[in-house]
């Protein structure tokens, strides 16, 4: 029987086939990646020699992902994605999101799309990832959707992840308006999760866009969801919590979103609410900038803006210094 090598013999069906192997958020298949490709990276899996950067045991740890992997069965779901319509997006395509660059070695190895990818092109300034408690209060639900028609106003991309409560509301509330928003997945794009948004996310594929690193047919696990937050937070300039816990998911998103310097915003709510702790939490720690209208988060990517400015300034400053010292 062929190896997978043999069947993939180029980059954007290597890369497909990656991501049906190893699960996403690998460091180290992104870091083989930037450096060989995707091509040379399934010939290393079926090597025992010395993988680049690794040790014998680390390279076997690594390569124990592939063992059970079939090659004809993986080059058969390729063809199956390609035959009903699902798109694929690799880094160097027209529409891929170079927003997802800063990830660097977390960076996914593919984007498997429903819809229109064209907007993905648009600058990094126009997204807005708008994420909360899918236990959503009332409340919670009414600011949710507040925010994201206003956003479609000001001609944004609103990204969500198709969850109930808050991330729901958003992209109802965005198709009411006529506009544009993206359902990042934990899942593959042909079968829409939760099953109660199976309707509403159909209709993002239609109208806006539906992406997913996993491959077609994927189910939703606990490290996806996380894995998942990472591309929440890369693709905007800008995350907002509505509601949330001091646990939620949601806390990730804002995690990860303030690893790469991206501008953190969070709702106030009422102090007797649990979904009000994880915003409220934020912004008492500095952390995030109260928002309650659009025109606060705009005053955020552009506080956001000028620290990023002050932080080189201050980095080129202590690095003169340095030079200047070694100098003297």
């Amino acid at each position: 029987m062929a190896n997978l090598s043999q069947l993939v013999q180029d980059e954007r069906t290597a890369r497909m086939a990656l991501s049906m192997i190893v699960e996403p958020d690998d460091a180290v298949t992104g870091r083989l990646l930037g450096e060989v490709g995707a091509v040379e990276v399934l010939q290393l899996a079926e090597r025992d020699d010395d993988a680049p950067g690794l040790g014998t045991v680390d390279a076997r740890v690594w390569r124990a992902q592939f063992e059970r992997s079939d090659a004809q069965t993986h080059s058969q779901r390729i063809v199956e994605a390609q035959r009903m319509g699902i798109g694929v997006l690799i880094p160097g395509d027209q529409d891929w999101p170079s927003a997802l660059d800063d990830l660097g070695d977390r960076r996914p190895y593919v984007l498997w799309t429903r819809g229109a990818t064209s907007f993905l092109a648009r600058p990094l300034s126009e997204f807005v990832t708008i994420t909360g408690a899918r236990a959503a209060t009332s409340y919670g639900e009414h600011v949710a959707g507040e925010l994201a028609s206003d956003l479609t106003n000001a001609e944004r991309v609103v990204v969500a992840g198709g969850a109930y409560g808050i991330e729901g509301a958003a992209h109802r509330a965005v198709l009411a308006s006529g506009g544009d928003t993206i359902a990042v997945m934990a899942n593959g794009v042909d079968r829409p999760y939760p099953m109660g948004h199976r309707e509403l996310l159909e209709r993002v594929a239609d109208l806006g866009l539906m992406v997913s690193e996993v491959p077609p047919g994927s189910v939703p696990t606990r490290h996806r969801f996380l894995a998942r937050a990472r591309l929440m937070a890369a693709l905007s300039a800008a995350t907002v919590v509505v509601e949330a816990g001091v646990r939620s998911g949601s806390m990730k998103v804002v995690r990860e979103a303030q690893q790469i310097g991206r501008a953190v915003g969070a709702v106030p709510g009422p102090v007797t609410s649990a979904t009000s702790m994880g915003p409220h939490q934020l912004l008492r720690d500095n952390m995030a900038a109260i928002v309650v209208n659009v025109g606060d988060i705009g005053d955020a990517l552009r506080r956001s803006r000028q620290a990023t400015s002050a932080a080189i300034q201050h980095g080129a400053f202590r690095e003169n210094s340095a030079h200047l010292g070694r100098s003297l």
